[in-house]
């Protein structure tokens, strides 16, 4: 094979920045050889990027904060991990639990900081996956308004003495994916019902959207990205006739009481870590906080009767170390990332269009409040945009200026060590895939064509592909 015919394999390759060919003067051999980028492996930059690809992998600092922040780190994580109790309580500081809720931990949903995943049998509690809840009315922030009984999301557990809000099952329609040789892959869509409320019966016009929980690394590092950089990604009217757009989701913040660029979520509905975090005790713990003082409890339900853990329930000392433990988590460094048929994946990845979102390199700004994440070359594979995904995702949930079928692209740095970590490989927004080649083939609306593209590849080329996905 000469080298004409060894690059046709690869589908009209046009990344071609780090590869490097000779031929013999026959024609009748070849080296091919492909060459990682500089500095590759650190996947968060030369400041955050651990090397541990344990089942801790997830959960380590930058090496390169300081002292106060190492000191709140730990603080922080302690908040993170360990359990809240209802109130009253001796331990005053992490009693206001519910009273209703989702779990009693942060670390119930984000086991070792990873990725939560879809129930494995109805009634399993504390997975990681919730419901959320919303109207087609917006607020005056341009927020889509609470479903009018049970609020933005069901609560699936409450305190001693209560009854919870309802609880949900799920059933699975299953189909088939086709690829070019013949293969086929049999993908699962997850039904969900909602059953056994117990304060009324829901609005007729709520969305419901599940949401699992994904794992914690970057966040600091994707908040401290230049937002010019970031909507210098956005294609809104797709200029250049690719089929991809992408738009920035904007978001109220409560802090500040404006409009901003979000950045969290899987809607991008979250414009920064503190209001994902503080967000986050609301919904998912019922702590109350400064930014979301009230507590989450059914229309009707008289919640006075109730003790709570204080006005707040978490100080704003507490929240702030919980939020630089959230915002400081490092990103696991790529592993095989030298490895021909990671790099030959690699290669395949860009062409076939992946890289068009999730955007591989990208620099930290230069004034972010963590002093070691700025300036920092990042890998997170993602742009932090809204795109359309197609009618077999969507949720039919508008979430600010993302539509039914609209999701922000997730960061891929971390992927691979989810099994690792959380002892499963469930993936996208409700856990449905159930592996990256599924997560792949549920892509569609701007990412059909790289889709397509990628199931016209040999099973060789596809697992090449995987292999890298499996690498970040």
């Amino acid at each position: 094979m000469n080298c004409h015919s060894y690059k046709s394999a690869f589908i009209g390759l046009i990344y071609i920045s780090s590869l490097f060919i000779s031929c013999s003067s026959d024609q009748d051999s070849e080296t091919y050889q492909l060459i990682p980028e500089a500095d590759e492996q650190y996947s968060g930059g030369k400041n955050a990027t651990s090397f541990n690809v344990s089942e801790e992998a997830f959960g380590f600092f930058s090496s390169h904060l300081t002292a106060e922040q190492q000191s709140d780190f730990g603080i922080g994580n302690s908040f993170f991990r360990q359990s809240w109790v209802a109130a009253p309580a001796s331990t005053t500081a992490r009693d206001g639990l519910g009273p209703f809720y989702n779990a009693i931990s942060c670390s119930s949903c984000h086991f070792k900081d990873g990725r939560g995943r879809p129930p494995m049998y109805n009634g399993e509690l504390g997975t990681g996956l919730l419901l959320r809840l919303n109207l087609p009315q917006t607020d005056a922030h341009g927020g889509y308004l609470p479903e009018t009984t049970y609020g933005n999301q069901l609560q699936d557990v409450a305190i001693l003495g209560q009854d919870k809000e309802g609880e949900y099952t799920i059933t699975y329609q299953y189909s088939y994916e086709t690829y070019a040789d013949g293969t086929q892959v049999e993908l699962r869509k997850p039904v969900y019902t909602i059953v056994n409320l117990n304060y009324g019966a829901l609005s007729g016009s709520v969305s419901v959207s599940p949401r699992i929980a994904n794992q914690m690394v970057g966040m600091g590092l994707l908040e401290a990205i230049p937002e010019a950089t970031l909507l210098g990604f956005q294609d809104v009217s797709d200029a250049n006739g690719d089929g991809i757009s992408g738009k920035a989701n904007y978001v109220f913040d409560v802090a500040s009481q404006t409009t901003k660029m979000g950045r969290f979520g899987w809607k991008a509905n979250q414009p920064n870590v503190k209001q994902q975090v503080a967000g986050a005790f609301s919904g998912d713990i019922g702590i109350t906080s400064s930014l979301f003082p009230n507590e989450n409890i059914p229309t009707g339900y008289n919640g006075a009767s109730i003790p709570n853990g204080g006005t707040p329930e978490i100080t704003d000392e507490t929240l702030d170390k919980v939020v630089l433990y959230s915002s400081s988590l490092s990103v696991p460094a790529r592993r095989n990332y030298e490895s021909q048929n990671v790099l030959e994946g690699k290669e395949i990845f860009n062409s076939i269009d992946c890289a068009k979102c999730h955007i591989p390199k990208i620099t930290t700004s230069s004034t972010y409040y963590i002093e070691a994440f700025r300036n920092q070359i990042i890998r997170p594979y993602t742009d932090l945009l809204l795109h359309d995904m197609g009618p077999e995702l969507a949720d039919n949930a508008p979430d600010y200026l993302a539509d039914g079928n609209e999701w922000r692209t997730p960061p891929l740095w971390g992927i691979g060590l989810i099994p690792t970590v959380n002892n499963h490989t469930y993936l996208l927004h409700d856990g449905r895939a159930r592996n990256v080649e599924e997560a792949i083939l549920w892509h569609g609306g701007e990412a059909a064509t790289a889709k397509s593209n990628f199931k016209n590849l040999s099973q060789a080329e596809r697992q090449k592909v995987i292999d890298f996905i499996n690498s970040l």
